[in-house]
């Protein structure tokens, strides 16, 4: 087992192991950490724990110290250099007319690199660009190009559901999302309710597709025909998260009735309705929509 620390570096960024060593460092410390672009400033996240050769990255990299008072002001310094060179930078795209949206500016704590990112439709050639600031910097300089998510990530706001976007506030790492995962939780799939604010799939989808998953297990299908209490019948809706189905039944007078039953209290007998049967195939014309899956 090997003890280490967990460190972020930005809000809601990922975290990172780092080595202690023989230093006192706590849960809610900011220190000082020897990363493979330089040293960065950060922020303890995990406090001390052992965890196995597996579960880091190789080579382990070490905490150099915890944060003192200059290394504060060096990282609120950074801070305002960025900003400023935001508006240089932004001037510059200008310019050189480049078809690229400027989203974030970022100084390594040891000023070695300036870093810019950036979104843009497609290749952009920036070559010009970055030997304008390398003059006006006088320092190394790195244009990153980064996908929607991120963007949305750095830039945050709101969500449809009234709150601060996730990717913004706590999730770590984006996580695949798929159309699949909305429709199996009886979602609209119209494209302004399921999308956030970059345009992808909402992130908050995967949250219970878990739990949908297991329950779906026990679920019978649309037009399945199954033995209830009352008599056979056949599956008309599904609730997933009641795990109670609506069943036409066919009663003893040989009237059909819609019933209620708890999963639990019909039996499937493997059949499906004729009538359903191009439904349970997927032949159905849903929605045309145009959604990029993650």
């Amino acid at each position: 087992m090997i003890k280490v620390v967990g460190v972020r570096f930005k809000k809601a960024g990922k975290i990172y192991y780092f080595d202690p060593g023989d230093l006192e460092v706590n849960f809610n410390d900011f220190v000082v950490v020897e990363t493979a672009r330089g040293v960065e400033f950060g922020h303890v996240v995990v406090g001390p724990k052992e965890v196995t050769e597996q579960e880091i990255v190789a080579p382990l990299k070490s905490v150099l110290r915890v944060a003192l008072d200059e290394d504060f002001e060096t990282h609120r310094e950074n801070k305002r250099k960025a900003s400023e060179a935001m508006i240089i930078c932004q001037q510059k795209v200008n310019e050189h007319g480049l078809s690229m949206k400027l989203v974030d500016v970022e100084y390594t704590f040891d000023n070695n690199k300036v870093i810019f990112y950036f979104t843009a439709d497609g290749r952009v050639d920036f070559r010009e660009l970055v030997k304008d600031l390398a003059v006006i910097f006088k320092t190394r300089i790195e244009l990153r190009q980064i996908g929607v998510r991120d963007e949305a990530k750095m830039i945050g706001g709101i969500g449809p559901c009234g709150k601060k976007v996730c990717c913004s506030q706590f999730l770590g790492e984006f996580e695949p999302v798929s159309i699949k995962m909305a429709k199996e939780q009886s979602l609209s799939l119209n494209p302004t309710k399921i999308s956030g604010l970059c345009g992808r799939l909402m992130c908050c989808l995967k949250y219970e597709h878990d739990v949908y998953e297991e329950l779906l297990k026990k679920m019978p299908l649309q037009g399945a025909i199954v033995i209830t209490p009352e008599g056979r019948g056949t599956v008309v809706e599904t609730y997933t998260l009641l795990e109670k189905v609506k069943v036409k039944v066919r009663l003893k007078d040989n009237t059909d009735d819609l019933l209620y039953f708890q999963v639990k209290e019909i039996k499937d007998t493997g059949e499906i309705d004729p009538a359903y049967i191009g439904v349970i195939e997927g032949t159905e014309e849903i929605i045309d929509i145009e959604i990029l899956e993650d």
